[in-house]
């Protein structure tokens, strides 16, 4: 079995595509630039809520086709796991609004 391939090169010559002009690399910012010192920030505070998968619910059951059985109880523990680590990363940030409109004593589980 012949395991060589043939590799063509584009008609210029040149190896590899991309963003390539002239030899050096396409350049952008990849951030934009941070806000001076002076410019207040308006940062909105993050709430827990108490069913971190009731959106995903809403959608229905998951397509799964045998086997899938305790999908649901596992994609669940996936959302309130998820939901307690941004729970704190927000405290660690003082991000974390935990009285507000709507607060539940029980909005950790």
């Amino acid at each position: 079995m012949n395991r060589s391939r043939s590799r063509r090169r584009p008609a210029n010559g040149q190896r590899g595509g991309g963003n390539e002009r002239n030899g050096r690399a396409e350049s952008r910012p990849f951030w934009t630039s941070p806000p001076a010192d002076d410019e207040p920030i308006d940062i909105e505070p993050i709430r827990p809520v108490p069913d971190p998968g009731a959106m995903v619910r809403s959608l229905g059951p998951p397509p799964l086709f045998g086997g899938g059985g305790n999908a649901e109880h596992y994609f669940a523990a996936v959302y309130d796991r998820a939901a307690m680590l941004a729970g704190a990363l927000a405290a660690a940030s003082d991000l974390l609004e935990l009285d507000g409109p709507d607060a539940d004593d029980d909005a950790f589980g």
